[in-house]
């Protein structure tokens, strides 16, 4: 039976494994921010950390990719599994604040972020990054994280970054940012009375 969105327990867990990675990834949704984060990359597994802390909801993952050709099937693939993990956390979305905005200052940068938990995914990526890589990482799969991520969620997903100089006090911000949208988006709403927040009655699909 899928979790009520108004019901404490609100988890969910996905494995994933194809020729290029092999994923576990479990969520909390109503959790305190704790992360544990192995992906075998740093900067990644850092700003995953960021997601956990300032949505406050539990995420695990742990990863194993074909990182001796580049982050980008690991990077995609989390984004699958993690956002897989959440719909089913999230099961039908009722009682849930469902929409979610958040501007976030990082010293000279600010991104901006608005979000439906909608069941009908999309992103909007405006972001453009002044360096073409952080770490062991191509900047440009920042990108298909979020993508990957706001498919499998069933999230339409607005990221847009205002300024900024710094391309780490870039992306950071947009994680940040993105994780306080999503606080906002699945909290219960009390006025809900456990309702889809929807005139429709359900949430996702071309309904």
């Amino acid at each position: 039976m899928a979790n009520k969105a108004n019901d404490m327990t609100r988890q969910g867990k996905i494995s994933r494994k194809t020729k290029e990675t092999e994923i576990d990834v479990s969520i909390t949704i109503d959790g305190t921010g704790s992360a544990t984060m192995d992906t075998g990359i740093g900067f990644f597994d850092h700003m995953l950390d960021q997601l956990a802390r300032h949505s406050l909801m539990d995420i695990t993952v742990k990863a194993k990719g074909d990182l001796h050709i580049d982050t980008h099937h690991t990077v995609e693939d989390c984004g699958w599994a993690l956002g897989s993990a959440f719909a089913q956390a999230m099961g039908d979305r009722s009682g849930i604040c469902r929409y979610g905005h958040f501007d976030l200052a990082m010293d000279e940068a600010l991104s901006r972020v608005a979000l439906d938990v909608s069941g009908r995914p999309f992103l909007v990526w405006r972001v453009d990054m002044p360096i073409p890589r952080l770490g062991d990482m191509d900047t440009e799969v920042f990108r298909e994280f979020f993508q990957a991520f706001s498919q499998a969620a069933g999230i339409t997903l607005h990221i847009e970054n205002a300024y900024g100089v710094n391309a780490h006090h870039i992306i950071e911000s947009c994680f940040k940012a993105v994780a306080r949208a999503l606080r906002m988006a699945v909290a219960i709403d009390p006025r809900e009375a456990g309702r889809v927040p929807s005139t429709k009655g359900v949430l996702g699909g071309s309904m």
